[in-house]
This record gives structure tokens, C-alpha cells and sequence, in this order.
């Protein structure tokens, strides 16, 4: 790493937002014609790039950088524009399932009500969640990345990946043990 961007770095890692503006500044422009040319909305790109020095300054004193400030820029960049196009084919593909299908017929207030508490119990299961457990199951399970992709974002060996995914899955399971059998009803009636 260059000694400028080392020291940067390190006052990022320490809490200084002026070092962050300052990274800002430098890369803002390039990195969204960068994402620019992996989405083709230039204000996809711009949101992509604001949300990765976001969790760039929320993530700061967990981040270890092996290369350059730049190149590690450029990574979390490229896997958040693939995040992204993933993200965009599944609403496309629902879009189009909902258009083909039409609207979905009204739900019997049982159904919501179950579906509603169900919702809350996953939520709270969630939450109890040690930090980096869940964060790292919240990537794997609703932003649809693949362990190495979470390794990479985290800067986790992809054991360690592996590993609270196990501990977050065995955790959810033993919270929403007495709730399987309503999940069950739910997607049969779901499905019907």
C-alpha cells in the first residue's frame, strides 16, 4: 500500500471523517464511471458507490486492506455492482411472474396474521444474532452472496464465513423451533 493512502486509511480507521471526504472526493467520480460500467443507470451506479463508503465508514475498524486503498475501492465496487444486477434480475423476474400470474388473490386474515407473526419471530431471531453472525447471514440469505463474496467483502477467511453461518443457522433454527410447523402451513397455503 502507498504510504498516502496508508495514512488515510488509518485516520479513516480512527474515526476521521475528514479522511473519508478526502477519499470521497478522490475516487467519487471514477468508481461511478466504473460502476457506470457494469449498470447501465448512471443513478444505480452513484447509489452503489455512495452505499459502499458507507459501510466503508461503518465498517472501518474491522477492515484490513492487503493491496491499495484504490484496488480495494474497485473490489467492494465490482462486487456491489454484481450484487446489484443480481438484485435487479429477481425483482424482474417477480415483476414478471406477478404480470403473468396477476394479482395475488386477497389473503384470509389468518394467513396475514400468521404470516405477520411469523415475520416478527424471524426478525427477533435475527436480532439475537452476535453481530458479525448475523451480518454475515444477512449477506448470505437476503443479498444472495456467496460465501467467498462475503469473505472477500469482510475480509474473512472463508472458514470463518462457514463457520458462523453454521453457528447463525443452528441459532435460527433452535429460535424458530416451535414456529416450523407454521412455516410449513404457510407454504402449502402459499402454494395452493
Amino acid at each position: 500500500m502507498q504510504s498516502t493512502d496508508q495514512m488515510i486509511f488509518q485516520s479513516i480507521k480512527s474515526g476521521d471523517e475528514k479522511a473519508l471526504e478526502m477519499l470521497f472526493k478522490e475516487y467519487y467520480q471514477p468508481l461511478c464511471r466504473y460502476a457506470n460500467s457494469y449498470l447501465p443507470d448512471p443513478d444505480d451506479a452513484e447509489e452503489v458507490v455512495q452505499g459502499c463508503f458507507i459501510k466503508l465508514w461503518e465498517k472501518r475498524e474491522n477492515i484490513q486492506i492487503q493491496s491499495s486503498v484504490k484496488s480495494y475501492l474497485y473490489q467492494i465496487i465490482r462486487n456491489a455492482c454484481l450484487n446489484e444486477i443480481k438484485h435487479q434480475k429477481v425483482k424482474k423476474n417477480y415483476g414478471e411472474m406477478m404480470t403473468y400470474e396477476g394479482t395475488p388473490q386477497s389473503e384470509s386474515s389468518d394467513q396475514s396474521t400468521l404470516k405477520d407473526e411469523l415475520e416478527q419471530k424471524i426478525a427477533a431471531a435475527l436480532q439475537s444474532l452476535p453481530q458479525q453472525c448475523r451480518l454475515i447471514f444477512t449477506m448470505s440469505r437476503f443479498e444472495e452472496l456467496k460465501y467467498q463474496e462475503i469473505a472477500d467483502q469482510l475480509n474473512l477467511s472463508i472458514k470463518t464465513v462457514e463457520n458462523q453461518m453454521g453457528k447463525a443457522l443452528k441459532l435460527m433454527r433452535t429460535q424458530l423451533q416451535e414456529y416450523l410447523p407454521l412455516i410449513v402451513i404457510l407454504f402449502n397455503l402459499v402454494l395452493e
